[in-house]
């Protein structure tokens, strides 16, 4: 190992050891304690060394599981696909059609409560400030590892008159809800920035303070009034948005062209 303060050191071997495959995404390092034990030192530099991986977004803590290996591909989502109008039903919404698609294995945690609108949300849905919205909420997971986080905000109105206001998941997914109840969504904004996690986000995400993310904002809209604002956040190195504009015949071309790993939805880091 090079010279440097210690947890370096060990971060800089634990670094070499995951990219030459001893650990591959999904293993489990060895604990704080385990590490300490093995290197011959404390436990708080054993846990700062970890901190290190942990920020170059190598590795994550799970509170059950521990330090876990990181997946280091690229998914590629074609955020088009759910809108577009010819999509075939399905019984999952569009995160899990990804994630299939990738050869990953789903899972969510979600929460839905009504709130009074920020500023920002009121704004977003052309309602007043601090009235009631519903707030619907998904961590998303990908193998067991934190993937994006993604808010919804429905007018109160709509979300009870749709049925959007369960507190439970909806399987199909929201925006299929609204098109089956007479609310079909004709257009689109969409808004995206890169910009350092917050330290919530950081949190929720198991990442990294600062970790650059993408902040993916989509207002939906029928022929009336707007229908929701999404709000979606996801590690920027680990995630690339693609837009898919005008016929099948012409998508299906680029597709073709671009060959069979960015029809699975994975491209090279």
């Amino acid at each position: 190992m090079a010279d440097g303060p210690t947890y370096q050191r060990i971060a800089d071997l634990l670094r070499e050891e995951i990219r030459a495959g001893k650990w591959n995404p999904g293993a489990r390092l060895p604990s704080h304690a385990e590490l300490a034990d093995q290197m011959q030192v404390s436990i708080t530099t054993a846990r700062n060394a970890i901190q290190v991986l942990v920020t170059e977004n190598l590795v994550y803590t799970a509170t059950s599981r521990g330090t876990i290996v990181r997946n280091q591909e690229v998914l590629e989502s074609v955020v088009t696909d759910h809108i577009r109008p010819d999509r075939p039903r399905a019984a999952h919404d569009i995160f899990e059609e990804i994630a299939r698609a990738a050869n990953r294995e789903p899972a969510k945690e979600f929460s839905a409560r009504m709130e009074p609108a920020s500023a920002e949300v009121a704004q977003w849905l052309g309602v007043p400030e601090k009235s009631w919205v519903l707030a619907r909420t998904v961590v998303q997971y990908l193998d067991n590892e934190p993937w994006s986080w993604e808010v919804s905000f429905y007018p109160r109105d709509l979300a009870e008159a749709t049925g959007i206001d369960s507190p439970h998941d909806i399987p199909e997914g929201t925006t299929r809800r609204l098109a089956d109840r007479g609310h079909a969504e004709t257009a689109h904004r969409d808004t995206v920035c890169a910009r350092p996690a917050t330290a919530e986000e950081a949190v929720v995400l198991g990442v990294g303070a600062g970790t650059i993310l993408l902040d993916h904002l989509r207002i939906g809209a029928d022929h009336g009034r707007v229908t929701r604002a999404t709000r979606h956040r996801s590690i920027a190195t680990r995630n690339r948005l693609s837009y898919e504009i005008g016929d099948d015949e012409g998508i299906a071309v680029i597709r073709d062209t671009l060959g069979a790993a960015y029809r699975r939805g994975i491209c090279p880091p």
